[in-house]
């Protein structure tokens, strides 16, 4: 008879491929059930976006029927449970297990393009998402989503508080400037105008529970981002680049500011936008109009996780001005991009969680 000790005992050799450690020693397994030869269980993943979930389940069916039985009949349920890399659960958005910066050294490269694709393709993996657009002077996330034109109401707490409900669209919570200033008029405000906005966008807001806030930053290193770093724990930030030199002095700027003495947020890995282009009449051709594997080099010279290219394509152009991003299907290149882009980025998030210590807001910056 197989007994439930045998398959615990079997899988301790099976070992989670990113945190090192096996998946008994890092208590995700549970429910055990053995009934005969056959044998159940559940496999509790870091993230729903898991990249590795086939090779995990293959590896836990062959350490049963090779250390147990050959003839065992094996059933794997898959779940996830969001790890979370936050120090304190009674802080500012206290439901949301990460908060993700999505920042670029310069304008231009596509950083809210790929925010806002990161944000769907992560929703459409399972997790629960929001995404702030923190581009005060130049938000675009309600275009991108195809809700510009829909209005914010707020509502009363129980305690007696007015809160704003963010807008959900294609399985993301979405708060954003383009939702309370006229889309034809410039937002002129000084920097503390402009912080004071994204703190309330963080703390008068009904968030809830997620677990991946993405937070679209605007380009360059200034004001928002320490407005950000200073308001909440972030977990990581993901720095979005085209391949040419030009772009790629400003990405090392971008990452130096957050591995910064005074800010200390760890840098998630880097994502070549616009890395080639493929004409539809074409699909097997690749053109590297802004040059060849830039970013992916500028990673490794720093050390950092390559986390994808992004093509340039005329679909993603037309995702974002209809409202529809492409990530909502990943059955096309571009689609499929952006749900790699988005398993990576779980994957990172998982092993940051694992193996650094929970970021701590800074007090000041001078």
């Amino acid at each position: 008879m197989i007994t439930k000790e045998q398959v615990l005992e079997a899988l301790s050799y099976v070992e989670e491929p990113d945190l090192k450690k096996d998946l008994v020693t890092l208590n995700m397994i549970e429910n055990v059930e053995v009934d005969g030869k056959s044998v159940s269980f559940t496999v509790v993943l870091t993230t729903p976006a898991c990249p590795l979930k086939e090779l995990i389940e293959r590896a836990c069916v062959n350490a049963i029927i090779h250390y147990v039985d050959k003839d065992a009949q094996v059933k794997v349920n898959l779940t996830a449970r969001v790890t979370s890399g936050r120090p304190n659960q009674e802080a500012l958005l206290p439901q949301v297990k990460n908060i993700i910066a999505v920042a670029s050294g310069k304008g231009g490269v596509g950083k809210s393009t790929v925010a806002v694709n990161l944000a769907v393709a992560l929703a459409q993996l399972g997790a629960k998402v929001g995404l702030i657009d923190a581009d005060i002077y130049g938000p675009s996330a309600p275009i991108m989503f195809g809700v510009a034109n829909e209005k914010l109401f707020v509502k009363e707490t129980a305690e007696g508080k007015s809160v704003i409900v963010p807008i959900e669209r294609h399985g993301v919570k979405l708060l954003s400037m383009g939702f309370l200033a006229d889309p034809e008029k410039a937002i002129v405000w000084r920097g503390p105008m402009a912080s004071k906005a994204l703190r309330q966008l963080l703390s008068d807001a009904e968030w809830g529970e997620l677990d991946y806030m993405i937070v679209d930053l605007p380009p360059g290193t200034g004001d928002i981002h320490l407005t950000l770093v200073s308001a909440v724990p972030v977990t990581g930030a993901i720095i979005v680049s085209t391949p040419q030199d030009i772009a790629l002095a400003d990405a090392i700027k971008g990452v130096d500011m957050f591995r910064m003495d005074s800010v200390k947020v760890p840098i998630l890995g880097l994502v070549e936008n616009m890395a080639y282009f493929t004409p539809a009449e074409l699909p097997e051709n690749k053109y590297y109009i802004f040059g060849k594997e830039g970013c992916k080099n500028l990673a490794s010279r720093l050390e950092l996780p390559f986390l994808g290219e992004i093509p340039i394509v005329q679909s993603i152009r037309e995702g974002g001005d209809q409202g529809v991003p492409v990530a909502l299907d990943s059955s096309t290149p571009s689609g499929l991009a952006f749900e790699n882009l988005a398993a990576q980025v779980a994957q990172q998030v998982a092993i940051r969680n694992a193996t650094l210590a929970p970021t701590q807001t800074i007090q000041a910056v001078h």
